[in-house]
């Protein structure tokens, strides 16, 4: 299964976290706004990212924007 190797895959791009308020799910306890997070995989709606648990999380696009590539 893809999922099971995302933490040790490469990091896709990186994004940065623009607001934590979320109209159905707690969000604010595991991202923080300003913070840069590793995207480790995405699809059309989510991006999968190493939140501040230091585990994998799936979370709407909305949450982010992207930032430069360097």
């Amino acid at each position: 299964m893809l999922h099971e190797n995302w933490e040790t895959k490469e990091t896709i791009k990186k994004v940065k976290c623009i607001q934590t308020d979320a109209k159905k799910y707690i969000v604010n306890n595991v991202l923080t706004v300003g913070k840069v997070y590793e995207v480790k995989n995405e699809t059309e709606e989510f991006l999968f990212v190493v939140d501040n648990t230091k585990k994998i999380g799936g979370f709407y696009k909305e949450y982010f924007e992207d930032l430069p590539s360097v």
